[in-house]
């Protein structure tokens, strides 16, 4: 190709390229034949998009299944020739012809349509299928006879494409070109002057075909003529062009048309011969045509989408070598032989279940060669999928999401595709898309119960597994990789890790102790399940630990209170019926349930026909009545045992006086010590805190007789030394112990009269009548100890003690136990003008009372004896619960705050007094005296017993 051609191409590339950027569609025009790598386009440039969206987007040119002719150069964002581009081999005849192809992007998906015409250049001369073309002429043929000669073919389209012949030589024959309406142009030579055979018998022309291209490019055929004898009438056909239809997909011999040509000469001349001049390279082998009858038939496969419309020559021959033509025209009609072609253009294999509605998912292309109704495509997709199409252009859908995506209801998708065409019948074709759906933490774990209880026994080994929550996650993978914490709080001021524990990874809950069921009961915590998500979401659940009770606690005796150093004595009198109450036994088990349950049991006694235990209560009762041969000392041993599986016990041992009086109690109190059993070493402790308890009394009765008589040889020797001094009146101090610590027993008050003559001072002691004190060591030696007149060791003072009243009796204040209450008082001294010490009324002696009326029963005393044993044993309280078994049940000790009130059951044998408890107010070793806001009442005569009692009263 030369220079200028060259220079031409290229001016004809830019005349024709040009640019269409409308609604996303470009348009360019390039010559064929660009060699590889050639510009096409600045498509970049003419969309409007950056180079750095061409490379994140990924773009990319789609071509379907055809080949792909040019290339996208994303650095540069320009279109590039890739393969050489034969318009003739592309699109053959059809004009104009263009490459379309669609540029895709993705994140967010688009596509725009680019065109590419390709302009046709003159690469291609005319040429004959046939080089030689053999004609028998008569001699006779008249001027103007038609010779039809064979056309020459020219790929090429246009200016460039065929476009005249020439006959050389022109001495007997010229050419004659027929311009047809679908452009084809029939080719005829024409006899201008007769032929003489004689003068020659073989004529030869040459057959030129020029294009219009620059140059000019040429084919040329041979024409051999061959002069024959006169045939002077030539075939003629009833119709120039005959016009037939067939469908497509025709079977093989399938008539299409049938042509008729008529010869007037007669004999061979008249004999016609048929035959098909099409040039095209297909037509033969497409139709045939019978040479005698000229039945046209199908000889191929006729295909509506190759060809819609055909063109048969037909040429009539004579035996003289006369020809007619003529022209099938042949239309094909369509059938809906093609089902929709689905091509994927662009699509996701994974979208997130969080996608916004209308997320472009899948872009595709449909094609129906087909035409008419046979070729409009329309597509649906399988029901119950939350996905849509969208038809974006002709031909064009987008698969968007319509609808919320939750990967937990649904994983993936198989999403159907189906296209059908609008024929009859209709085709369709489908296409499956897999679509997965990627997880978000969406989705916080799910206890399987809203709250847990579980139970445990008690004395647990640490570490024992308890029970196992558990949560699910229905997210995937790490967002559903469940953990569990145990939520930090406190039971009972703990904090509750050091109670239990939790697996992280399989949620099995621990016991980190072990658990004492006296000590709790239940608890509550929250353990908190989270997920491996990012950020992680999290639930909590309430568990509930039930420690269950064992029967690890034996029954603990309250009462009788069992102490190593006293005992424990209950008198009966042998005056006593059936049923009389002796004690009730109080016991507890700090376990609970049926191991709590008590049953009390005699297992040892002296006489068992005497006494029975209530197997409920735990009261011991007389079964008959005492007589006088049952002995004194009676000693009970009482089994407590639980309910528990194994069953647990304890044993109490009683001792039981049977008498009448006080005395003969006393003489088996040596018996009954030495029945004791009890432990050598607290032996030991008590009698040296009683030895120690006696040293300090004796020590502060010695510093007290000290002081006063210091105080009076003072006072003595004040007076020898001083008669003409001036009187100064001593008084000498009160000394009052009101059994604060337990140490005197009696209350002294003073009064004191003076004169001028010191020496004729007189000084009265008034105190209480005498208390008797029966203590009790382990040797079993009985002292009664009798507190002496002070008056006696003073020497002057007579000491006159007024009688009480003749009403001596026990009030309801005064009777032996815990109620009521002793007030001491004391009255100033009163000087008299007699010199004389005078008796001042007070509250403890009454005035105007006479001499003891009778003396007290023996009844009374022992109830004095009991109370001065009670006080005795309150002195020593710190040596151990109980030091005299008498007044054990007087104890402080006996209330507990966590076991019922028993002591409205306890009696004090032979009296009406009953223990009674405040719980509202706690006890008091010594109970502060009561000061009425009233009016007081007149003092009352006191007596010796009733005395003894307030004193008893003020200790408690």
């Amino acid at each position: 190709m030369s220079e200028r051609t060259m220079a031409r191409q290229v001016l004809l590339f830019v005349c024709l390229l040009s640019l269409n950027s409308v609604l996303g569609q470009v348009s360019y025009s390039i010559p064929e034949e660009m060699q590889k790598g050639s510009f096409v386009g600045n498509i970049a440039q003419d969309l409007g998009l950056d180079l750095k969206r061409l490379k994140s987007g990924k773009a990319r040119i789609y071509t379907g299944d055809s080949t792909e002719y040019i290339e996208l150069n994303k650095e540069r964002g320009v279109l590039l020739i890739k393969e050489r581009i034969d318009r003739e081999a592309l699109c053959g005849q059809t004009t104009p012809c263009a490459l379309h192809f669609q540029i895709t992007l993705e994140n967010p998906m688009e596509f725009y349509s680019v065109t590419v015409e390709i302009v046709d250049i003159n690469d291609n001369s005319p040429s004959f299928k046939r080089t030689e073309m053999q004609f028998k002429i008569s001699e006779s043929a008249v001027a103007g006879a038609k010779f039809v000669l064979e056309r020459a073919v020219d790929s090429d389209v246009g200016v460039n494409g065929l476009q005249s012949y020439s006959l050389n030589p022109t001495d007997n024959f010229s050419l004659k070109i027929q311009n047809q309406a679908d452009g084809n142009k029939i080719v005829e030579m024409i006899l201008q002057k007769a032929l003489d055979r004689e003068k020659q018998e073989q004529l030869s022309l040459i057959l030129t075909a020029l294009d219009g291209g620059d140059p000019r490019l040429s084919g040329t055929a041979q024409i051999y003529i061959t002069v024959l004898d006169a045939n002077d009438n030539a075939p003629v056909f009833t119709q120039e062009v005959y016009k037939a239809t067939t469908i497509e997909n025709a079977i093989k011999g399938t008539i299409v048309a049938t042509v008729s040509a008529s010869d007037a000469d007669k004999g061979s001349n008249g004999e016609i011969i048929y035959s098909i001049t099409s040039t095209h390279d297909t037509m033969p082998e497409m139709f045939e045509i019978n040479m005698s009858t000229g039945e046209v038939k199908v000889a191929g496969n006729i295909d509506f989408e190759k060809a819609r419309h055909y063109q048969i020559h037909v040429q009539a021959t004579d035996d003289g070598g006369l020809t007619d033509s003529c022209k099938i025209a042949l239309d094909v009609i369509d059938i809906n032989d093609n089902t929709p072609l689905i091509n994927i253009m662009s699509k996701l294999n994974i979208i997130s279940e969080d996608a916004k509605e209308e997320t472009v998912v899948t872009m595709i292309n449909v094609q129906d060669p087909d035409s008419g109704e046979n070729g409009q495509v329309h597509c649906s997709l399988n029901s119950n999928v939350p996905f849509t199409l969208k038809s974006a252009t002709n031909n064009f859908f987008s698969l968007v999401t319509d609808s919320d995506l939750d990967r937990e209801k649904e994983s993936g998708y198989n999403i159907s595709i189906m296209c059908s065409d609008e024929g009859s019948p209709s085709l369709s074709s489908s296409v499956t898309l897999s679509l997965q759906i990627s997880d978000v933490n969406d989705n916080a774990p799910v206890f399987e119960r809203s709250s847990y209880e579980a139970s445990l026994s008690e004395n647990n080994t640490p570490g024992l597994s308890i029970f196992t929550v558990k949560a699910r996650d229905t997210d995937w993978n790490q967002n559903a990789r469940v953990s569990y914490i145990l939520q930090d709080s406190s039971v009972n001021g703990v904090s509750v890790s050091s109670y239990v524990s939790v697996s992280a990874d399989s949620g099995v809950i621990h016991a980190v102790r072990s658990f004492d069921y006296e000590q709790i009961k239940d608890f509550n915590f929250r353990v908190i399940a989270q997920d491996g998500g990012s950020p992680p979401l999290s639930s909590n659940v309430s568990v509930k630990i039930v420690i269950q009770d064992q029967n690890d606690n034996a029954p603990q005796v309250l009462y009788p209170v069992q102490t190593g150093g006293s005992v424990v004595a209950e008198m009966v009198p042998r005056s006593a019926e059936v049923g009389y109450l002796v004690t009730k036994v109080v016991a507890v088990d700090v376990d609970s349930g049926q191991n709590a349950w008590l049953s009390y049991k005699l297992q040892k006694a002296t006489d068992r026909a005497l006494f029975e235990v209530g197997l409920q209560n735990g009261e011991i009762r007389t079964v008959r009545q005492v007589t006088d041969k049952d002995a004194v000392k009676q000693k009970l041993t009482v089994v407590v045992e639980d309910n528990g599986q194994p069953s647990r016990s304890a044993t109490v041992n009683i001792n039981v006086a049977v008498a009448d009086s006080f005395p003969e109690v006393l003489s088996e109190f040596t018996d009954f010590t030495h029945d004791k059993d009890y432990n050598d070493n607290l032996t030991f402790y008590l009698v040296l805190a009683l030895a120690v308890v006696s040293f300090l009394f004796i020590v502060s009765i010695i510093a007290i007789l000290s002081v006063k008589c210091y105080r009076w040889r003072h006072e003595r020797m004040f007076y020898k030394s001083g008669a003409n001094l001036p009187v100064i009146p001593y008084y000498p101090p009160l000394y009052a112990d009101v059994g604060g610590m337990g140490t005197l027993k009696q209350t002294f008050n003073y009064e004191m009269c003076g004169t001028a003559d010191s020496r004729k001072s007189e000084l009265k002691y008034f105190r209480p009548g005498s208390q008797s004190i029966i203590s009790l060591d382990a040797s079993g030696t009985q002292t009664l100890l009798r507190v002496q007149d002070q008056a006696q060791t003073l020497g002057e003072s007579d000491i006159q003690q007024k009688p009480p009243n003749t009403d001596w009796r026990f009030t309801q204040n005064q009777r032996p136990g815990p109620s009521g209450h002793y007030l001491f008082q004391s009255s100033p001294p009163r000087w008299t003008s007699s010199r004389r010490l005078r008796a001042a009324a007070t509250p403890e002696v009454a005035v105007g009372t006479g001499p003891w009326p009778n003396p007290p029963t023996e009844a009374e005393q022992l109830q004095a004896l009991m109370a001065a044993a009670n006080e005795v044993s309150e002195a020593t309280n710190t040596l151990g619960p109980g030091t005299m078994g008498l007044s054990t049940r007087y104890s402080p000790q006996f209330t507990l705050q966590h076991v019922p009130d028993y002591r409205q059951n306890v009696y004090i044998p032979g009296s009406t007094a009953t223990l009674t408890a405040n719980p509202q107010q706690p006890q008091q070793a010594l109970p502060p005296p009561q000061v009425s806001a009233a009016q007081p009442e007149p003092p009352k005569a006191q007596t010796p017993a009733s005395k003894k009692k307030s004193t008893k009263k003020e200790k408690k």
